[in-house]
């Protein structure tokens, strides 16, 4: 290839590229696969690597392309990045209003969700980003453009701008999804954990090595221009302005005509806050007007024109009375917190997680301290750390158990793990967790079979591995204390249910090391049949892309113990399905978007998001204006009064059982 036509193709490559992410990160709304979208970075890098001289840095390949650097320059902010003066009920934000009502005839405002991350400032110049900086002490901060350019939500170029110069404030965060999925992989590579998801964004984005911080599930929300050279009038206005150049703005923030308006908005944001995907700790108003913002200006440490409007504590002190062993399906010993009774965001938490021995340690808690918990959407509640200056002197340390506390086998602690392990695997814990895993709504989704049922099942010596619960009968599920016909109807009903789960629910299911639902995912690719995955050789599993060394070890592992070959053995006997799914050809929903609030009599949230993915169609979490269909069932949230805002296509059950037939 000559140079003209490669500057030609990279032209083309890196617009098609930047388009794409664009639908992914931003509009949360990709037109094409995974795969398509590496064929086409990889084409890219390719050309580059043959043209280096035509590297430039706004390329998409640049993303992660810096080396490693000893540390962060201090870098001075254009202009101060101040706090917000806080308040903290209806009464103190009125307050707030009656102030500047005294200067102005009326006051509109913009209210927007109060992202629990941390604060940035990034500096385009002709549309190219060319800085960005922490928010450090409000004046000067650390250069982390480097690592703002992996995350993808951040444009490395700007699309269709007319500001020459242009500095905008964003606020860096990880979403609570990404971040148990970071945390549940450190903790299959031993190594620590994060506490929160705003330690974690804090920690990853101060990262010396740009590659590492590519790995972490960062992303941003951009929430004010701070400075431009073009006279912007409202800040709804530029939040306008943002969102058309390619920054990606919260998509919740509203503007409201007065303080009722906005103190209303504030109380449905508390409401909603546990359901969104992100943490956030409150709202902040903003006035609207950039002029009556110039005019009441600022004090050293906050603007007089913004004021945050904190919820409830999602922290608090409480006593740490005891601390229980819980043995998982893998044999792992957890060790779990027992509180004195604590509210925290308005639930009572009387538990939470220590993750394991070495962050007792570490933390230096012992019991009977008091201790700071925390809590964070739905994420177990845990322990941040110990109030040392209450500490008592008769407090004692934790002592690391020595044996399993329910089977009394002795524990492992394999050299290179931070794991204690009880390795009997017919200890009754083991296989209480195991047949829950096996049984859980992202595996085999049978629905009735909970923890206390499983209990009873093994104390009555009805299962003894996973496989038996498809050899039950009904008089079996009848001699369980609190079965009637009905009840134990409907659990051999879900059972047997269950024998119809996609391959990759069943590979999920088996519980095997390592391997949780991604995983899954790509080893269904890859193989069509569990007989395939048995046959499989190590060497092979490696040599496919995502699933990692260690993972393809306990594949094979599992794979030549013979106890889960007669596992694998009597499940086919049953008649679990253990092959793939033929490809279906017509895809009706093809691309097409599907949002869920309610619950739905005929189907579980996981059968009818198969459907809708087996015929094409994509399950998003979040309404949007490109949502195709909202399945309305009892009881819906707070996404159904969006949908009828936005027109969008609503169903009911009886409509949607009509639309997937």
């Amino acid at each position: 290839m000559d140079k003209k036509k490669a500057i030609i193709l990279i032209k083309k490559l890196r617009k098609d590229i930047n388009y794409h992410n664009h639908k992914y990160y931003i509009e949360n709304n990709p037109i094409i696969s995974d795969f398509e979208f590496d064929k086409l970075l990889k084409e890219l890098e390719q050309i580059e690597y043959n043209f280096p001289d035509l590297i430039t840095p706004d390329s998409p390949t640049q993303r992660i392309g810096e080396k490693p650097i000893d540390h962060f320059e201090t870098i001075n902010h254009i202009t101060p990045m101040l706090s917000l003066a806080n308040t903290y009920n209806n009464k103190e934000l009125r307050d707030f209003n009656n102030r500047l009502l005294k200067k102005f005839d009326r006051v509109s405002y913009v209210v927007e969700p109060k992202i629990d991350g941390i604060g940035a400032a990034l500096v385009y110049e002709n549309g190219l980003l060319v800085r960005g900086v922490t928010r450090g002490d409000g004046v000067k901060g650390d250069d982390i453009t480097g690592n703002l350019k992996t995350i993808r939500s951040v444009p490395l170029k700007l699309d269709k701008i007319d500001i020459k110069f242009l500095e905008v404030r964003g606020e860096i965060f990880m979403s609570k999804s990404g971040f148990n999925n970071l945390n549940k992989n450190l903790l299959e590579k031993n190594e620590p954990t994060f506490a929160n998801t705003r330690n974690a964004t804090a920690g990853s984005i101060r990262q010396l090595n740009p590659k590492i911080v590519a790995s972490r599930p960062l992303d941003i929300f951009v929430y004010q221009i701070s400075y431009s050279d073009k006279i912007i009038e409202t800040h709804e206005e530029a939040l306008i302005i943002l969102k058309k150049v390619g920054f990606k703005t919260n998509p919740l923030t509203k503007k409201v005509k007065d303080i009722e308006e906005a103190i209303n908005f504030c109380e449905e944001l508390e409401k909603i806050r546990e359901d969104l995907d992100y943490n956030i700790d409150g709202a902040v108003l903003k006035i609207d007007s950039i002029e009556k913002q110039k005019i009441l200006g600022s004090t050293t440490k906050n603007p007089r024109w913004a004021i945050s409007f904190k919820f409830a504590a999602q922290q608090a002190t409480t006593k740490l009375l005891k601390i229980n062993i819980q043995v998982g399906r893998q044999g792992t010993l957890t060790p779990v917190a027992i509180l004195d009774p604590v509210k925290i965001g308005g639930v009572t938490v009387s538990r939470a997680t220590l993750h394991n021995f070495d962050e007792i340690n570490r933390k230096d808690i012992k019991i009977g301290d008091i201790v700071l918990v925390e809590r964070s959407g739905d994420v177990i509640p845990q322990i941040v750390k110990s109030i040392k200056e209450k500490r008592q002197e008769n407090n004692k340390f934790f002592e690391i158990p020595k044996k399993c506390p329910i089977c009394n086998t002795n524990v492992i602690n394999e050299s290179e793990e931070v794991a204690i392990r009880c390795p009997n695997k017919m200890c009754p814990a083991r296989l209480k967790w195991r047949v829950k895993h096996f049984a859980s709504r992202d595996a085999m989704d049978i629905e009735h079979l909970g923890f206390a049922t499983i209990d009873k099942m093994i104390e009555n010596n009805l299962i003894s591995d996973i496989s038996d619960i498809y050899f039950l009968a009904l008089d079996d599920i009848l001699s369980i204390e609190g079965f009637k016909e009905k009840s134990a109807q409907n659990l051999i009903n879900s059972i047997e249910k269950s024998k119809n789960m996609t391959f990759e629910r069943l590979i999920y299911g088996l519980g095997i090391r390592h391997v949780g639902k991604y995983s899954a995912q790509i080893i269904s690719k890859s193989y069509s049949s569990i007989n395939e995955l048995i046959n499989a050789d190590e060497e092979d599993l490696k040599k496919i892309d995502g699933l990692g060394d260690k993972t393809a070890n306990e594949i094979a592992s599992f794979f030549s113990n013979d106890e889960n070959i007669n596992l694998i053995k009597r499940l086919i006997e049953v008649g679990v399905k253990t092959r793939k799914n033929q490809i279906n050809k017509e895809l009706p929903f093809k691309d097409k978007k599907f949002v869920f609030t309610g619950s739905l009599k005929s189907y579980s949230r996981t059968e009818s998001s198969d459907i809708i993915k087996s015929k094409g169609g994509n399950i998003l979490s979040s309404i949007t204006k490109t949502t195709d269909y909202v399945i309305v069932g009892e009881k819906p949230g707070s996404k159904l009064e969006k949908a009828k805002n936005l027109g969008l296509k609503i169903l009911n059950e009886e409509e949607f059982i009509m639309l997937i037939k």
